[in-house]
């Protein structure tokens, strides 16, 4: 029986869009060529302006939107940032037992589907009515400001629906995944290779064509250090990101390796690894999506209240002051705890303000640390679920005698060790890719290389399932 809370989803769940199962297998290729036309699609949206905002209204989140997939004044002006949001919130719930959810349930697990996807329709509605009140779209009349409205929530629909497709088994893999890894990529190759379009100009166009937006300081300084506003991608920027990229992949392949036996085999020994970043990039992502939404709270706030002047409002000055430019209708941080967990987006900014820069990598490094341990717990990563989880295996320690005692005894040692020092690592890689300029931002390369990664395995297995039918039954596909 569901839960009483998943159990009000049942009859909105018979009225949501949905996309079946496959009732045949899909080949390869099949999949390959659904997944191709979702990024496709995807990557369309993202240069289809909204109808009704101007061109010219400037990005407020850009360092913010590379873990929500998302563009400025387009139909993915939201991204994927609902469907994450609503995702967590449910895991969290879920996790923490304060819902009723049995993943082995096949009822339950529709209903949880359901229940996202009600949480999703809602809160891309809340986000989007909040982007239109909060003026970012500058000052737009009631007719077209609804127009904006109804075009966010189809977009998030349409998002969704391609989600589901690729994870019902159409595609390969996620869509979020997908998106994701698409966006980083659309991020660093227009950083690097972007010609001259207006100010903005890529790192190694503008180095090697000797192409000068930033009509500042020494040219020669601002290819390589980026210009004290940080809009501007550098070359110092470039080689972090390739910098990042190899340290990353280097990160993910550290572990410790724990001898096991298997109590049925006499002689077949195994290992259980224990990866470094051991709950993967989830704390960044949790982190990352609390400082945006402080952020965009605060300056909606602060918006509301007629916009005052930096130092002039005691509950901006903690929460969050910003400066307004009338000309660019850009808004920037200036000061509270919104500019502390803001990033400085190159060196420049760094040596502008250390003081700030010291505080957002603390923070960042501090979040890290607590979501790990959080998460481990609430993700079932914890010493004595994996225990149980080796033990209901058959597996065990050699020389201990076959209980889950002495394996969670074993596993307290390295599991809440090795938890928080790698989310201490993947908060200072993080905080350290931002000050060097790191195109795509150092969350979204930290995520790339993990979806890249489970892609490949994923190909590789889809591949083998396909040249060797018997493969398939192996790996219970």
């Amino acid at each position: 029986m569901p839960g009483r809370f998943l159990g009000l989803f049942k009859p909105i769940g018979r009225v949501l869009p949905e996309i079946k199962k496959p009732e045949r297998k899909v080949s390869f290729n099949e999949k390959i060529f659904w997944t191709a036309l979702v990024l496709v699609i995807f990557l369309v949206m993202t240069q289809v302006p909204l109808y009704g905002v101007a061109a010219s209204a400037q990005d407020q989140f850009s360092s913010l939107r590379v873990i929500f997939a998302s563009n400025r004044g387009t139909l993915m002006e939201l991204g994927i940032g609902p469907i994450v949001t609503a995702g967590l919130i449910l895991q969290l719930l879920a996790g923490s037992n304060i819902i009723q959810c049995d993943m082995s349930n096949s009822e339950d697990r529709g209903l949880f589907t359901s229940a996202s996807k009600v949480f999703t329709v809602i809160l891309t509605g809340i986000q989007g009515a909040a982007y239109i009140i909060s003026g970012m779209y500058g000052s737009i009349s009631g007719p077209v400001a609804l127009v904006i409205f109804f075009q966010l929530i189809a977009t998030g629909v349409i998002v969704m629906l391609m989600d589901e497709l690729v994870q019902k088994g159409w595609g390969l893999g996620s869509g979020i995944s997908l998106f994701i890894m698409a966006g980083v990529a659309q991020s660093v190759v227009w950083d690097t290779f972007s010609p001259q379009t207006g100010l903005f100009v890529g790192s190694l166009s503008a180095y090697l064509g000797r192409v000068s937006p930033f009509n500042i300081g020494n040219p020669t300084v601002t290819y390589v250090f980026g210009s004290a506003n940080g809009v501007y991608p550098s070359l110092l920027g470039f080689f972090a990101t390739i910098g990042v990229f190899l340290l990353v992949i280097y990160l993910n392949g550290i572990r410790i390796e724990l001898p096991m036996s298997y109590a049925g085999y006499k002689g077949f020994r195994s290992k259980y690894p224990i990866k470094l970043l051991y709950v993967s990039n989830l704390p960044v992502i949790f982190a990352s999506a609390l400082f945006a939404n402080v952020y965009f709270f605060a300056q909606l706030l602060w918006s509301q209240m007629g916009r005052p002047a930096p130092g002039t409002n005691l509950l901006f000055r903690i929460i969050g002051d910003f400066s307004y430019n009338a000309t660019s209708g850009s808004v920037q941080p200036v000061g509270g705890i919104t500019y502390l967990v803001t990033a400085p987006t190159n060196i420049n900014q760094v040596a502008l303000d250390p003081l700030r820069a010291a505080a957002y990598l603390g923070i960042i490094v501090a979040f890290c640390a607590v979501f790990s341990l959080i998460w481990l717990e609430v993700g079932g990563l914890g010493p004595s679920k994996v225990a149980k989880q080796l033990m209901d295996s058959g597996m065990q320690i050699p020389g201990y005698r076959r209980s889950g005692r002495p394996i969670e005894a074993v596993l307290k040692r390295y599991i809440p060790v090795v938890t928080v020092l790698g989310g201490v690592i993947v908060g200072l890689v993080v905080g350290m890719s931002d000050f060097l300029g790191a195109f795509g931002t150092g969350t979204g390369i930290l995520l790339s290389v993990g979806i890249i990664y489970q892609y490949y395995e994923l190909l590789m297995r889809e591949r083998a399932a396909e040249m060797f039918p018997a493969f398939r039954r192996i790996i219970g596909d």
